[in-house]
């Protein structure tokens, strides 16, 4: 083999799994991030789980009749009631080990949607969720608007991001005028066990924190930012690089709330300009130098206060997975 070509090979990972819990030949768009969170959760996982998924595009791409992609157990349920149907499968397995009539093992519950199904009308089920402290990993796949229905905004929708229902215009030249809704630390103050900020651009440290929200007992939440070229208008071959620069910048920060102690999982030594993070989206390309400033200026007042929030609560270790340090 010529030198060349020895230094393209890639090693395969220490401890990733190679099963696949959701088939390939499902129908997402080409470079979609969500579907490679969803896969990269699932691998985290394992075999013995039970999925309630609400609406939204994973189900849509996954499950065309009689068809389906998935290897486990699976439920499509309504928009808003991913957390409520996991909250029976949780409820219904315990009460079934009491009577013996099911093995008690542990089968790993999950209830998964998107930011809309969430953050928006899945809400009030999922806070019931947590305040009951259920032991169910709730995942977000975040990819910031409806995507499905034709990229309507929704309380994920970030400041500046010009959607169908949020479109840039003179009355409104940011395009979306309210600011993502910080759904991990309202999770956090439910003052349950775990939640946590994750990408797929970043899998090691996606696939750490579901096999820690696999191991806590009570509920667990997990927001993940999924690159949607389709809504962000990006090419396709762009998605993890979108999804490190997001991190990067501080627009989306990756950290986790483990028993009310704070801790940031990336901290660059420097923190890229949200300019660079807008340069070639097409959601973004009506923002002027100006917006661009006051966004800047946002973005890096809520960095610096996670950092003392994360300070306080206990000081960053030096050390850490290589995979996300500079």
């Amino acid at each position: 083999m010529a030198e060349a070509d020895k230094k393209k090979v890639i090693k395969p990972l220490k401890n990733f799994s190679t099963a696949e819990y959701i088939n390939s030949g499902h129908r997402a768009c080409q470079g979609c991030a969500e579907v490679l969170a969803v896969r990269h959760v699932l691998k985290a996982i394992g075999p013995d789980m039970i999925m309630a998924m609400a609406t939204g595009c994973m189900e849509i791409i996954s499950s065309p009749y009689p068809l389906t992609s998935w290897n486990i157990p699976w439920i499509h349920v309504a928009f808003e009631n991913a957390a409520a149907v996991a909250s029976g499968v949780e409820s219904g397995l315990k009460a079934l080990r009491r009577k013996g009539r099911v093995p008690d093992r542990d089968v790993t519950i999950v209830a998964m949607a998107g930011d809309g199904g969430t953050s928006d009308i899945g809400f009030q089920a999922l806070s019931g969720m947590m305040e009951r402290g259920q032991k169910v990993i709730y995942v977000c796949v975040d990819n910031e608007a409806y995507m499905n229905t034709g990229i309507q905004r929704s309380s994920s929708t970030p400041f500046g991001a010009s959607t169908t229902t949020s479109p840039a215009g003179r009355v409104h030249p940011a395009g979306q005028m309210t600011w993502k809704k910080d759904m991990t630390a309202i999770a956090a103050a439910h003052g349950i066990p775990y939640t946590a900020t994750a990408c797929p651009s970043f899998y090691a440290d996606l696939s750490k924190k579901i096999q820690k929200a696999k191991s806590v007992d009570g509920p667990a939440y997990i927001h993940i930012l999924s690159v949607c070229p389709t809504g962000w208008r990006v090419p396709p071959n762009k998605a993890i690089e979108y999804g490190r620069l997001a991190v990067d910048t501080g627009v989306f920060p990756l950290y986790e709330v483990e028993n009310g102690t704070w801790k940031l999982n990336r901290k660059p030594k420097e923190l890229k300009p949200v300019g660079e993070y807008f340069k070639g989206q097409g959601r973004y390309r009506h923002l002027d130098e100006k917006l661009i400033s006051y966004i800047q200026e946002k973005v890096s007042e809520r960095w610096e206060r996670l950092v003392k929030q994360c300070e306080v609560s206990a000081p960053m270790s030096t050390s850490g997975d290589p995979a996300i340090q500079d």
